[in-house]
């Protein structure tokens, strides 16, 4: 019998007859459902701008304030106008009527110190046109004659009552004297001969409390200005008024 072949085995490395081992795909990747390789890359970042938000306004106390006292002072216009209305509505006020009806000059003469003495009565008519409105005329007016912004004269009206539509005639003494009034006499007899006309201011101011029926009311003044044409101006004379006109305000 043949001798057996012994077989015996080779002792071989393994792992040194296997070739290297390769990665087939860099680290970090993967494959696709095709086999290829799937890079990954960094997720990308938008930079979204910061939107800071306004701090809540505050209203401070002095805005508060400001509000409120705006709001009384309106409020307070409405009420004012709403019984200016009523008060309209039931005693239906009219301004008194004023004129100037004669002028009478009692002195009117130069000195020999070139000063001017001048005295004038002055004849006025006051209407006061309201049913239910009294006038109480008070201390403290004042009433002037003036030409070309020169005072000739000056004199206040008297305190008196004037009732509802009542007429009353004042005659009102006025004097005064006015210093080196050469050039205002020499002015004021050229412009009469060349005109005819004597331009005079007659201003008055009067302190009034108006009389609501039952109730008196604060004091005011009155201004009056009246515009008087006069043909001439001299002592002892008819002096005839050619022209006049006046105009009123009411003052608080």
């Amino acid at each position: 019998m043949a001798d057996q072949q012994k077989i015996h085995p080779v002792t071989q490395d393994v792992e040194a007859a296997q070739p290297p081992t390769v990665p087939l795909m860099p680290r970090n990747s993967s494959k696709s459902d095709k086999g290829d390789p799937v890079e990954h890359f960094p997720p990308l970042k938008r930079t979204i701008p910061v939107m800071h938000s306004k701090p809540p306004k505050r209203r401070s106390c002095c805005c508060r304030c400001l509000c409120w006292t705006l709001s009384l002072i309106l409020l307070l216009i409405v009420i004012i106008g709403i019984v200016a209305g009523i008060l309209y509505l039931v005693f239906r006020p009219k301004l008194p009527d004023y004129s100037v009806d004669k002028l009478q000059i009692t002195q009117f003469n130069l000195s020999s110190d070139s000063s001017l003495s001048a005295a004038f009565d002055v004849t006025i008519t006051a209407k006061n046109p309201n049913k239910k409105i009294g006038i109480y005329y008070e201390g403290g007016s004042h009433i002037s004659v003036w030409y070309t912004g020169t005072k000739l004269c000056e004199g206040s009206l008297p305190k008196f009552y004037q009732g509802h539509r009542n007429t009353t005639v004042l005659i009102v003494p006025l004097t005064g004297q006015t210093q080196d009034a050469n050039g205002l006499l020499t002015s004021l007899q050229q412009q009469q001969q060349e005109t005819g006309i004597v331009p005079l201011n007659l201003r008055v101011k009067q302190p009034v409390r108006i009389k609501l029926g039952k109730l008196k009311l604060m004091k005011v003044s009155f201004l009056v200005k009246c515009r008087l044409d006069v043909d001439s101006l001299s002592a002892n004379n008819a002096i005839r008024i050619r022209n006049s006109s006046c105009k009123f305000r009411l003052r608080l």
